[in-house]
C-alpha cells in the first residue's frame, strides 16, 4: 500500500506492513504485536495531519478504525461520552448536534479520527477539545497495559498535549462530557459574523455546525473531492504566541489576540524581550499561569505579508499554497512529499527573514524534515 491512498495530503511511499484492527481489542493486539518484534510503528486515524516520506515507511503501519459512540451517563445537564479513536471526529460533532449535545459544535469539519484529537487537542472558531475532554484510554508503551489518563495529565496546550510532546503508546478511546443543550456560545468573531449575531450570542448549535462548515469550505478546509485546495493538512502552522513587546513591534494592522490566564500553555516567545512566565511541558510547576505579556498573532497575515499570497508555488513544484487560504498548503496533483516540504520550508524563511518569527508546522512529520 502506498502511504498517498490514505493521508489527506496524498503524499507518501509504500508500507512494509499495514494492519487494519477492526475493533479495540484488535488494535491493542496489533499494537503489542508490533511493539514485541521491535517494528517502528506509524499509527493513522484519518491520515489528515500527517506528511509521509516519499520513501514510504520501513516498519508497521496500524490503520484505527474502531468505531463507537458510548454514552457512559447523563445527569445534571451533561452527558458523558466514551468514544473509540477511530470513530470520524466530524462524525462525532453531526451526531453531538443531532442529540442537542452542546461543546464541540465549532470544531466541525475537522478531518481527522477521534482517536487523534487529543494529541494536539484540536480548536477552532472559539472552542477547544481541552473544555469538553474528562480523559484517555491509552496503551502505554512503557507499560504495555491500557491505562486512564485524565485530561489533566495530558498537559494540553495551544495545539499540543504530552502525547505530542513524547508521551509513547497509542489512544484507544476518548472520553467527553458535553451540556445537554441544544443552544451554544458563540465565541468567536468571525463566526459571530457569519451568523448575525454578536459575540458571546446563544445560538442553536446546529446553526453554529453549518455556520462552521460553510466557514471551512470558503477556505478549502473541508474534504472534497472536487476542490483541489481541500487536498492538504488543513492549517500547516500554528499561530505563534510570542511576548507583548515584540508584538507591539509588528504592524497595527497584524491580527492579534491576548492571551488569558486558562489559555494555552505551551508558548513560543520568539523574539520576546523577557522570558515567558509559562512553565514548561512536564516541569512540575502549575500549568496555568498569569500570562498577561504573551500575544498570539495571525500565522496567515505573517505568511502573506511576507509576500506568499494565495496560490503561490515555487518554479516547478506540484505543492502550492491555497488558492482560498494562505494556511494551507495543497497538493496540487502528483505533488511529493518532498515538493511539500520544500514549501513549508521557504514560507518558514520568508518568515523568519521578513518578521523574525518562526512558524511551527502542525502536521506530523514522518521520514521528511518540515
Amino acid at each position: 500500500m502506498l502511504l498517498s491512498e490514505v493521508t489527506t495530503m496524498r503524499v507518501g511511499g509504500p508500507a512494509l506492513n499495514v494492519v487494519q484492527p477492526a475493533s479495540e481489542a484488535e488494535l491493542v493486539a496489533a499494537v503489542r504485536a508490533a511493539w514485541a518484534l521491535g517494528d517502528e510503528l506509524l499509527v493513522l486515524g484519518a491520515g489528515s495531519n500527517v506528511v509521509v516520506s516519499d520513501a514510504g515507511f520501513d516498519g508497521t503501519v496500524i490503520l484505527v478504525r474502531s468505531r463507537g459512540i458510548e454514552v457512559l451517563a447523563a445527569a445534571l445537564g451533561t452527558v458523558r461520552l466514551r468514544v473509540q479513536a477511530g470513530q470520524p471526529w466530524d462524525a462525532l460533532v453531526a451526531h453531538a448536534v443531532a442529540m442537542g449535545w452542546a461543546g464541540i459544535e465549532a470544531l466541525s469539519g475537522i478531518p481527522g479520527s477521534s482517536g487523534a484529537a487529543p494529541i494536539q487537542n484540536i480548536g477552532a472558531y472559539g472552542q477547544e477539545l481541552a473544555a469538553t475532554l474528562i480523559g484517555i484510554d491509552f496503551l502505554d508503551y512503557l507499560s504495555g497495559e491500557v491505562e486512564r489518563l485524565s485530561a489533566a495529565e495530558l498537559d494540553l496546550g495551544y495545539r499540543t498535549s504530552a502525547l505530542k510532546q513524547g508521551r509513547e503508546g497509542v489512544v484507544i478511546a476518548i472520553e467527553l462530557e458535553l451540556a445537554a443543550s441544544a443552544e451554544g456560545v458563540v465565541a468567536y468573531p468571525q463566526l459571530a459574523s457569519a451568523l448575525g449575531v454578536d459575540l458571546g450570542a446563544r445560538v442553536a448549535i446546529a446553526d453554529v455546525r453549518a455556520g462552521v462548515l460553510a466557514l471551512r469550505a470558503a477556505k478549502g478546509m473541508l474534504l472534497d473531492p472536487t476542490d483541489p485546495d481541500s487536498t492538504s493538512c488543513g492549517s500547516f502552522f500554528t499561530n505563534p504566541i510570542v511576548g507583548e513587546n515584540f508584538a507591539r513591534g509588528l504592524p497595527g494592522e497584524a491580527p492579534r489576540w491576548p492571551l488569558e490566564p486558562d489559555g494555552p500553555d505551551l508558548v513560543l516567545p520568539l523574539g520576546s524581550d523577557e522570558p515567558a512566565r509559562v512553565p514548561p511541558l512536564g516541569s512540575g510547576l502549575p500549568a496555568r499561569a498569569a500570562r498577561t505579556d504573551l500575544v498570539k498573532v495571525s500565522a496567515a497575515w505573517l505568511i502573506e505579508q511576507a509576500g506568499i499570497g494565495r496560490g503561490f508555488g515555487l518554479p516547478g513544484s506540484r505543492a502550492a499554497i491555497s488558492s482560498k487560504h494562505t494556511l494551507a498548503i495543497t497538493n496540487r496533483g502528483g505533488a511529493t512529499a518532498e515538493e511539500v516540504a520544500e514549501l513549508a520550508r521557504y514560507i518558514q524563511a520568508m518568515v523568519l527573514s521578513r518578521f523574525g518569527v518562526h512558524l511551527i508546522p502542525e502536521p506530523v512529520a514522518v521520514g521528511v524534515q518540515l
